[in-house]
């Protein structure tokens, strides 16, 4: 048994929480640990995508700073 399938997901298609593998995986968001932060999986998206969007600003302002040919 793998360990997916003892853990909680989300199910984007129903809005649902899911304990193991109930749900075709594209419509499931997870793993997680508790049924509590599978049910905050989506804001939980939200935080991640928004702090990645920060490092690659970060990361591309840093390419363009360190750019000595101009390109």
């Amino acid at each position: 048994m793998s360990s997916g399938e003892r853990k909680y997901w989300y199910n984007t298609t129903s809005g649902e929480v899911e304990y193991g593998y109930m749900s075709p995986a594209v419509d499931r968001v997870g793993p997680f640990d508790t049924a509590a932060a599978a049910a905050n999986a989506l804001q939980t998206l939200r935080e991640r995508s928004e702090a990645w969007a920060v490092e690659e600003a970060i990361d591309e302002d840093w390419r363009k700073a360190t750019d000595v040919d101009g390109k």
